[in-house]
């Protein structure tokens, strides 16, 4: 054994050299689609038809008189510049939420016949009376105004009627799960209640206990026959009924049987205590060989009875994060950290009771309001595929809690990738579609060759979080199993798949990285670290998203020759702008050098608007030569850097593209080392409430990882050390370092 010595660690304080700059100059001009003349025109129509559905509901389904209607802005106008405030206020009505759907426009602002587009549809409540006074409001604005500005900007105005509220499912469904719009101007238990009175007149059963409230949906769920699910859906504040989805099997997809194989566990404690990890899953048997580096087993509701099969996938998760997958007949590699258990599934999880998906939730809500735990591994979920225009309360609940960027959640994406496809039954699982998290799906292998395993769920996620899966780990096939501990006080050795276990694997890469190098980087910064040490082997983006990890953590925190990996983290104000400058060597470089760059950070999020999800996004602009920076203008001299194809669907283009992505990354950029005159990346953070600018936002925390490489140039990572001598520092390991020979 030897130890290690004169390695070039990761490059920290980064942030350090970033610095505030003034804002640039900026047009907001625009062409307008429609007069004002041409607008009153096409939606007087609309407005009357509007007022006319709304004023058909039950008075009991309007509580104090208030409906719900869509109002969809022309594709031309769908960033947050361009949100209806005006016209909203001076109605009286307001956004509840949105959604993005497909039109094909009248007219727009492009060149050319329009096209199917997406756009953004807004869900706007008001009294009844205010939708049958729209049309003497819109003849009485004046040209000009940024109320007709508003109104000229709309392509439909329509009810939402019952109907558009239900996603149907199997006819014997008992049991329903609704999403209901909550007025932000207004006491939610109003609603609430409204709604209580209303469900008990029709005889439904509702269990407000195990409701959850995230942004302004609240998410609660009934009990009724299928045949009056349209009169529910008269109220007023319903945004989506649907069925409530069973939680994912907990069973392996595929098992072999009979030859018991075996293998050796370390002696050794963790090489670290310092890491606080959690597992959320089934529980663990009686018996079972891990018990040395369990720091705490806890069953959320201790009065519930254990689930056989949930206690044999608990312990398998949590062998995975322990030892990753171990080779038959040898020997596990040492842990990295203890880990606590948490049961949160248990007996009372049975699929037969699928309110039980909800007790699920409410555990574990429980553990991240806690705030324990740095890292937390979540294998299961709801079987159900994300839908672009509706966000699911697992999804809604979890971002939420992450959202402050002090928690690494790695989520599995679901076994469901031999689903079909086209119908979109094979994409990702909720709540895998979390902003705030990190998706992992399967890999095949751990080798170069590795490619994504056949059950393992596929991207596209949501926009924002179009690039799903985030990551990839091995998670075991067909011919090559990913073997786990299984009951006994014996290492005994079972032959597992399944994304459940390739997302503790990637855990257990993320808190070896701050088990060996402490407290010097962040959670969010080991999150950006990553994706950025991620290399997709040119596969699809929708089938592994950034990328597989490498295998050797090494690879991940240290910089070989000719390279300097460098780490910032900071935090970023609303509205205002930062420089990063990249550290070059004094006298700059020579020959042809490649930026990779990554950017993370965490964000608010508002689930009741799908179109808007994310409250923060970031515009970047990549200046290589500080020569040429005239006048402040952030458009001047700049070059792309970020591929914002990355966050591309066929239904997503659009100006705003990638602007509102959590994570942002590029592989490699070439480019001549002679060119780079104190490059820099200048960053401004753009904050927005429902789709709207908003004044109030706070300050979010955000990490860059920039990797320089320079073949020419073998001592660029000591000369940048030496250049930037009084600011930048090696993220050194806290631990001494055994290597084999």
């Amino acid at each position: 054994m030897a130890f290690m010595n004169q390695t070039n660690f990761l490059i920290g304080r980064g942030h350090l050299l970033a610095h505030d700059i003034p804002p640039p100059r900026r047009s907001m001009a625009k062409k307008e689609a429609y007069t004002l003349k041409e607008a009153i025109t096409r939606l007087s129509s609309e407005f009357e038809q509007t007022a006319e559905e709304l004023d058909q509901l039950p008075p009991s389904a309007c509580p104090a008189d208030f409906g719900v209607a869509r109002l969809m802005i022309n594709p031309s106008y769908i960033a947050r510049s361009f949100f209806p405030s005006a016209m909203l206020r001076d109605t009286k009505l307001e956004s509840v939420g949105s959604r993005k759907v497909k039109v094909r426009p009248e007219k727009w602002t492009k060149k050319g016949t329009p096209t199917l587009s997406t756009t953004t549809e807004f869900f706007v409540a008001g009294k009844r009376s205010t939708f049958r006074n729209l049309v003497s409001w819109a003849k009485q604005i004046e040209d000009g105004t940024d109320e007709a500005l508003d109104l000229a900007h709309i392509e439909h105005f329509s009810a939402f009627t019952p109907e558009a509220r239900i996603i149907t499912g199997s006819p014997n469904q008992d049991y329903y799960e609704i999403g209901m719009h909550l007025l932000p101007s207004m006491d939610g238990d109003f609603i609430k209640q409204s709604f209580s009175n209303y469900a008990n007149d029709l005889g439904i059963e509702i269990y407000p206990d195990l409701g959850f409230t995230a942004g302004n949906l609240w998410f609660v769920p009934i009990n009724c026959p299928r045949a009056i699910i349209g009169q529910i859906a008269q109220f007023a504040f319903i945004r989506v009924i649907r069925p409530v989805p069973k939680l994912r099997g907990m069973r392996p997809i595929s098992r072999t049987s009979g030859i018991t194989v075996n293998c050796s566990l370390p002696i050794e404690q963790p090489l670290s205590r310092e890491p606080k990890v959690a597992i959320l899953d089934g529980g663990l048997p009686g018996q079972h060989p891990i018990q040395p580096w369990l720091n705490s087993y806890r069953l959320l509701d201790p009065n519930a009875a254990d689930d056989p099969a949930a206690l044999e996938h608990g312990l398998a998760v949590t062998s995975a994060f322990l030892f990753g997958p171990i080779t038959p007949n040898s020997a596990a590699a040492r842990p990295f950290s203890y880990v606590d258990h948490l049961r949160v599934l248990d007996n009372d999880s049975s699929t037969e009771d699928p309110l039980e998906l909800y007790r699920t939730l409410g555990f574990i809500e429980e553990v991240l309001l806690s705030r324990q735990y740095q890292f937390i591994n979540l294998s299961l979920g709801p079987d159900l595929p994300v839908e672009d225009t509706d966000i699911h309360a697992w999804t809604s609940v979890i971002d939420d809690l992450l959202s402050d960027g002090n928690t690494l959640m790695t989520v599995a994406v679901g076994n469901n990738g031999e689903r079909d496809h086209a119908s979109g039954n094979a994409r990702i699982q909720v709540p895998s579609d979390c902003v705030n998290a990190l998706s992992v799906g399967a890999a095949n292998d751990v080798s170069i060759k590795w490619g994504r395993a056949s059950y393992s769920a596929i991207g596209p996620g949501r926009s924002p979080g179009v690039v799903k899966p985030d990551l990839m780990a091995f998670g075991g096939a067909s011919t090559n199993y990913f073997h786990t501990l299984t009951s006994g006080n014996s290492p005994i050795l079972t032959p597992q798949l399944g994304t459940s276990f390739a997302a503790p694997y990637l855990l257990r890469s993320a808190v070896g990285v701050c088990a060996i190098l402490g407290d010097g980087l962040s959670p969010l910064a080991i999150k950006a670290l990553l994706v950025h040490s991620a290399d997709s082997r040119q596969h699809r983006k929708e089938e592994v998203g950034w990328g597989k990890i490498p295998e050797d953590l090494m690879q991940i925190i240290t910089c070989p020759d000719g390279v300097a990996r460098i780490v910032y983290e900071g935090e970023l104000k609303p509205g205002k702008y930062l420089r990063a400058p990249i550290p070059l060597p004094k006298g700059g470089l020579t020959g042809n050098i490649r930026l990779k760059a990554t950017f993370c950070y965490a964000s608010p999020t508002d689930p009741q608007d799908a179109a808007a999800y994310t409250r923060a996004g970031l515009e970047i602009f990549f200046r290589p030569n500080d020569e040429k920076i005239k006048d402040g203008s952030t458009n001047a001299d700049t070059r792309g850097f970020f591929d914002m194809k990355n966050f591309d669907t066929e239904d997503v283009r659009c100006a705003d593209r990638g602007k509102w992505e959590t994570v942002l990354h590029r592989s490699a950029k070439t480019m001549r080392g002679s060119g780079l005159r104190n490059p820099a990346f200048d960053i401004h953070y753009n904050a927005r409430a429902a789709g709207a600018s908003t004044r109030g936002a706070k300050k979010i925390r955000y990490a860059l990882i920039v990797t320089v490489e320079a073949p020419k140039h073998a001592e660029l990572y000591n000369d940048i050390l030496r250049t930037y001598a009084k600011t930048l520092i090696p993220i050194r390991p806290q631990i001494t370092l055994p290597i084999r020979l």
